[in-house]
């Protein structure tokens, strides 16, 4: 049997040895379409270079691209586990011409690959072609052979493929493969063609048309091809089977879930093992490729694919977290052609046992509030879809397990009421999305880029140089020249500044005119660098005076204090990366950065706070780095080549075919830290002077936040705090050294004179000192009453005076309240003798509900309460007096 990463790589071999660049896939997180949540097909990475506003150094290309189709338009989720080829990941096998060859080589490859290469028989497949599209029809004749009824002309759109309502468009020719008559259904165009006989494998598309408005308006300069294959589609063809869930990745993953739950993989519980074997896939990816559960976004898409797979988890029995177990199998399976997935594994399975584990109390809770939610409704009934919707979005319960466990009850859900609920929420959650590329494109950038080149950044040894300037913009548009009092953005051919990337902040400074140069009173004031495109260094500045044209040479100056700060505190969180990952863990991960001047702030994956003694250590583990001083080396290296090296890579960022690979620090046998990196940084740790961990934080649902300063700014915090410490040493007339022993001492000697006025003051209420002792009890009735009222009583001794009042009564009732703060606590005792005729409980709730308070408890012959009107404390006394008044004789 050919395996599924043979056939993968046997793709890419056929491609690559007939010229095409084997280019590695993109992350599922798209960084040139802000249209896209997650890369959904092979062409999307190469959407720009289709486009012209990108070039690339090779005119022909093949990959095997990862996929998500989980969210938006592209949504196969609910149909996941119940039909043979819907999945949330798949791999795209592709092959791509950018202007080089066209229909007649795409259709000649084709053909060579999956009859020749691959053995599939010539009678086995059919071609589509767009009903118009002659040349596709007589180059499948001329190729391929095949016989005219096995060319079938598809009029509909099926066939003609779009990038939007403008751009690049042209026909597609589709390759189906007939799986045999033993399943229904007819080829494409025949009332039969929605059975599954017939599968499309492949999909060839002609870009050939320009279009506007879905108007053809011309033919493209540069016809090119754009293809997509669905590698678990080929595999089941390559291996022999129909159905995609019996090829040998899927059927590995399955057999590995129904070995852990020792359940069945077929019979009621194929659909649920099949859902867990493909949510596994993609969650595991998306982890790899930097998306982590949320509430929103792509996370709220990746919580709401786990969690699918958790309640399928759960239908077929699993006792304990089950994800999280099989991701050895999934990085068995798949590792070796993403390694990725080796990287981030400990992530992988640390998010998904976090995730299952909350899961399934959310599970039990759900069931709880489902139940409470229906009490009232009887056999027949419908739950409001108000509220379904409710128990999803707020409690996490998914819609189809509310349907199933009403079901057994005979109540249904009003869908309508939850479609329409979640139609508002979608509404709400697109409203307020921001995109999902990196930066939404901006044709201008594009524009001069492609024109000029990007910019060439001297800046790692440099922070001064000169530079031609190349281009202005000035409210969104380009500009020949800027004046005086003007904002413009300034684009030079080289530059020291670096541009915002990274987490690093941009730099500032200035920039005027080089020494003899005729337009010597230019000066301008830079505030910022941005980096559009990842290619262009953009000056955000002010003419303080002159005028600056495009053409001009100048002088850049990075403010040098400000850039020192910066690096600094880069370099730091490099250290402190690698410190948190000796403290915590392999699982921890880089999830953001800010790097400013000012402070550094580190967001990175961790399902809980750092104790004190952590952050103690984290921080003497980077000054120790800091103190060794060792120089900071950098290497240029592929991507590959630097994690095979041991580099630290955030997974989901795009690096280019080079990239800088920063090493620093003092390890057991290497450097203690080793990154990709294209920021800027100190040349030896000992520049990053001091560091010091400020504040450690939540950011989200697994990933905790540190922020730090360093050099100067550390030591200015250090210094204010030590002034506080002074100025308390001062107050406390001591030194700052014993100042821990004097505050312990002085809280000592506070809590001791709080214990001698409450004996003071017990004492004064049961030896005469209150006004009601030295009166004697008074008779209400035929019965002796005790009341007192004291003021600043510890609540606690209330019980301990009742009890003494009444043996010093020997028969008769007392009622002491304490008052504390405006709020009084009402304590009332009654002799065994009386309690059969009146219950202090009675008592107690008279006088509570003077105070102002509700209820009151205890027994017949002690009871205790309280209220927050402590004024009325003698209105309470007199409320028992009143009832006992009323008590019979």
């Amino acid at each position: 049997m050919t395996s599924t990463n043979d056939i993968r790589r046997s793709f890419l071999d056929y491609f690559g040895a007939n010229g095409h660049t084997i280019v590695p896939s993109a992350p599922l997180v798209p960084h040139n379409d802000p249209t896209l949540m997650f890369v959904n097909a092979g062409m999307v990475p190469f959407k720009n270079v289709f486009t012209g506003l990108e070039t690339r150094p090779y005119k022909t290309a093949t990959s095997s691209q990862k996929s998500v189709r989980a969210g938006g338009k592209h949504n196969d989720l609910d149909n996941v586990g119940y039909t043979a080829r819907h999945h949330t990941f798949f791999e795209m096998l592709g092959n791509f011409s950018f202007g080089d060859y066209f229909k007649e080589q795409a259709i000649t490859h084709a053909w060579t690959l999956l009859t020749k290469e691959w053995g599939i028989p010539a009678e086995k497949l059919t071609a589509t072609v767009y009903h118009t599209d002659d040349e596709a029809f007589n180059l499948w004749k001329k190729i391929a052979g095949l016989p005219e009824q096995r060319i079938i002309r598809i009029p509909t759109k099926d066939n003609f493929w779009a990038m939007g309502d403008s751009g690049p468009c042209g026909p597609c020719s589709e390759i189906f493969y007939d799986h045999g008559d033993h399943i229904w259904g007819g080829p494409p165009g025949s009332p039969e063609e929605d059975g599954d006989r017939f599968v499309e494998i492949w999909n060839l598309v002609f870009m050939q048309y320009e279009q506007e408005a879905n108007e053809i308006v011309s033919e493209l300069p540069r016809p090119s091809i754009d293809t997509g294959m669905g590698l678990e589609r080929i595999a089941a063809v390559l291996q022999g089977v129909h159905d995609n869930y019996d090829t040998d990745t899927f059927k590995a993953l399955i057999a590995e879930s129904g070995a852990l739950t020792k359940t069945a993989t077929d019979g009621d519980h194929k659909a649920s093992h099949r859902v867990i074997a493909d949510h596994l896939r993609s969650t595991g990816f998306l982890i790899a490729d930097g998306v982590l559960p949320a509430n929103e976004g792509r996370g709220y898409v990746l919580r709401r694919i786990m969690r699918r797979a958790m309640r399928h988890a759960h239908i077929i029995g699993a006792k304990e977290p089950l994800m999280y177990r099989l991701v050895p199998s999934l990085v068995s399976e798949m590792g070796v052609a993403y390694p990725e997935l080796v990287r981030a594994q400990p992530l992988i399975e640390e998010t998904l046992l976090r995730e299952e584990t909350r899961f399934r109390k959310t599970l039990e809770n759900g069931l709880r509030l489902l139940d409470e939610a229906t009490v009232d409704l009887t056999e027949g009934g419908t739950l409001p879809g108000e509220t379904a919707f409710k128990l999803y979005d707020t409690y996490g319960f998914p819609y189809d397990l509310t349907e199933d466990a009403l079901r057994s009850r005979g109540l249904t859900v009003d869908r309508s009421g939850f479609d329409s609920a979640m139609a508002e929420q979608k509404a709400a959650a697109r409203a307020a999305w921001k995109g999902s590329g990196e930066k939404a494109s901006d044709d201008i950038w594009y524009d001069i880029a492609e024109r000029l080149g990007g910019t060439e950044f001297t800046g790692y040894a440099a922070t001064s140089g000169e530079g031609c300037v190349v281009a202005l913009v000035k409210d969104g548009k380009e500009v020949s020249s800027a004046s005086a009092g003007e904002d413009v953005i300034v684009i030079t051919n080289q530059t020291p500044f670096y541009g915002e990337s990274g987490g690093q902040t941009g730099d500032a400074g200035r920039i005027m005119s080089p020494a003899g140069c005729v337009n010597e009173g230019l000066h301008l004031t830079v505030m910022d660098t941005m980096k559009p495109l990842g290619r262009l260094h953009a000056h955000v500045a002010r003419v303080d005076a002159g005028t600056i044209e495009v053409g001009d040479n100048v002088r850049l100056e990075v403010d040098v204090e400000r850039r020192n700060a910066i690096r600094a505190n880069h370099s730091a969180t490099h250290l402190l990366h690698a410190a948190l990952r000796k403290e915590l863990g392999a699982h921890v991960t880089q999830k953001g950065s800010l790097v400013a001047a000012d402070r550094l702030r580190f967001d990175f994956s961790h399902p809980e706070a750092l104790t004190h003694a952590q952050i103690a250590a984290i921080e003497a583990d980077v000054n120790a780095q800091v103190r060794h001083n060792e120089d900071v080396t950098t290497r240029l290296m592929s991507p590959d080549d630097a994690v095979a090296a041991g580099a630290m890579a955030l997974f989901g960022e795009k690096y280019g075919d080079e990239v800088r690979v920063l090493s620093m620090g003092r390890g057991d046998d290497a450097s203690y830290s080793v990154e990709l990196c294209g920021g800027t940084h100190v040349r030896a740790t000992g520049d990053i002077a001091l560091f010091k961990i400020v504040s450690e934080n939540a950011v989200s649902s697994g990933v905790r936040r540190i922020e730090a300063l360093t050099g100067e700014a550390a030591r200015l915090w250090l210094t204010e705090r030590d002034d506080k410490l002074r100025q308390t040493a001062a107050a406390l007339k001591t030194t700052p050294d014993d100042v821990p022993a004097r505050i312990a001492a002085l809280v000592e000697t506070s809590r001791r004179l709080e214990r001698e006025l409450a004996e003071v003051k017990k004492a004064l209420a049961l030896g005469g000192g209150g006004a009601a002792q030295a009166a004697g009890p008074e008779k209400i009735g035929s019965i002796a009453f005790l009341g007192q009222v004291i003021e600043g009583l510890d609540p606690k001794e209330l019980r301990g005076i009742v009890d003494q009042n009444k043996a010093t009564l020997g028969s008769g009732i007392s009622a002491v309240l304490a008052v504390v703060d405006d709020r009084a606590t009402i304590a009332v005792g009654v002799t065994d003798d009386l309690k059969g005729q009146i219950s202090a409980v009675d008592l107690v709730r008279a006088g509570v509900e003077a105070l102002g308070g509700k209820g009151g408890g205890g027994r017949p012959d002690m009871a205790q309460g309280g209220g927050p009107d402590g004024d009325k404390a003698r209105e309470a006394l007199d409320a028992v007096k009143a009832m006992l008044a009323a008590v019979p004789v």
